[in-house]
């Protein structure tokens, strides 16, 4: 699955320049589905990455993780989801060595989210690397009543907590790993556009 390239945005809008080996540095490593081509290209341009890595791979219906495991990673496991490998990989980010780096594929949910509790554990940003791969659906938070919903491919839509619709912006939250929606008709009740899909 080729790299996602993004429309010119605002500067709020994450960037996913696409992963570069840093060698055998101690590196963690976190894909869905859609990123395992992402870790294979980074290991073909530069086994040794694999060295010292942890990675962490969530199939998401996929059958990449036997290629995964053949790239011989210090360790290697699978989950069902984020939220199933998230203690995991807290300890990963908590047992880190000064110079450690993280490598994120996937899809913007699951980069959005990995990139917060990183930086939350105090990873530095110039050392975290994403590439974007797989779907552009985004991890939506109402700015109304805090929820989020996963998994939003639409422009407007209707918020899955508070039933407000919402429009989709490009303001992303750093903190929260999720997109900002807030509601379009809140001056004009009942005046809603068309709902179109989420473009790149």
């Amino acid at each position: 699955m080729p790299r996602t390239q993004f429309s010119p945005s605002i500067t709020t809008r994450p960037v996913y320049p696409g992963l570069t080996s840093q060698g055998a540095t101690p590196a963690i490593l976190l894909a869905d589905g859609a990123g395992a081509e992402a870790i294979l290209d980074l290991a073909a341009q530069d086994r040794s990455v694999m060295d010292r890595a942890h990675l962490m791979f969530i199939p998401a219906g996929t059958d990449f993780g036997p290629r995964l495991a053949a790239l011989n990673p210090r360790m290697y496991r699978e989950a069902p989801s984020f939220a199933a490998c998230l203690e995991r990989f807290r300890k990963a980010l908590a047992d880190a060595h000064m110079g450690t780096q993280l490598y994120l594929a996937g899809t913007e949910g699951l980069i959005g989210q990995a990139t917060a509790e990183a930086l939350a554990a105090g990873l530095p940003a110039d050392a975290i690397q994403s590439e974007h791969r797989g779907h552009i659906a985004r991890r939506m938070q109402c700015v109304h009543c805090k929820g989020m919903t996963e998994n939003v491919t639409t422009d407007p839509f209707v918020c899955s907590h508070c039933g407000l619709t919402l429009f989709v912006r490009d303001h992303f939250s750093r903190r929260l790993g999720a997109f900002q929606g807030v509601c379009v008709d809140a001056e004009t009740p009942g005046l809603i556009p068309p709902v179109q899909e989420i473009k790149p």
